[in-house]
């Protein structure tokens, strides 16, 4: 996973990748703790999408900037715009078939 320390970093890996997953967590969440390896674990299915981890501890900006009101967020941005959207318990199972869905979608087109 990327790290990244702006909105202007997350922002330029959005416009440069066509598929990029943005995690957003807290350094003190232990749902977010325990969630990202699993999202890592299930992105080793996916490797066109370009994975980003931000802190919005780091960054607090982000949660007006992109709607997040509570941690772990995952934000999938297809072609520069948001295509899903999860937050607090994400179950992985709907996460991947999420994803399977928009990448054979792009694949398609």
């Amino acid at each position: 996973m990327i790290h990244v320390h702006s909105l202007e970093e997350i922002k330029a890996n959005i416009e440069e990748n066509k598929v990029t997953l943005l995690y957003i967590s807290r350094l003190s969440c232990s749902v977010c703790h325990s969630l990202l390896p699993q999202v890592e674990e299930l992105l080793t299915q996916f490797p066109a999408i370009v994975p980003i981890h931000a802190n919005a501890d780091q960054i607090p900006e982000i949660a007006g900037e992109y709607s997040v009101f509570t941690v772990p967020a995952v934000l999938v941005f297809a072609n520069g715009k948001e295509m899903i959207r999860e937050a607090r318990f994400v179950p992985i199972g709907e996460l991947e078939e999420q994803l399977s869905k928009l990448i054979s979608h792009l694949t398609l087109t």
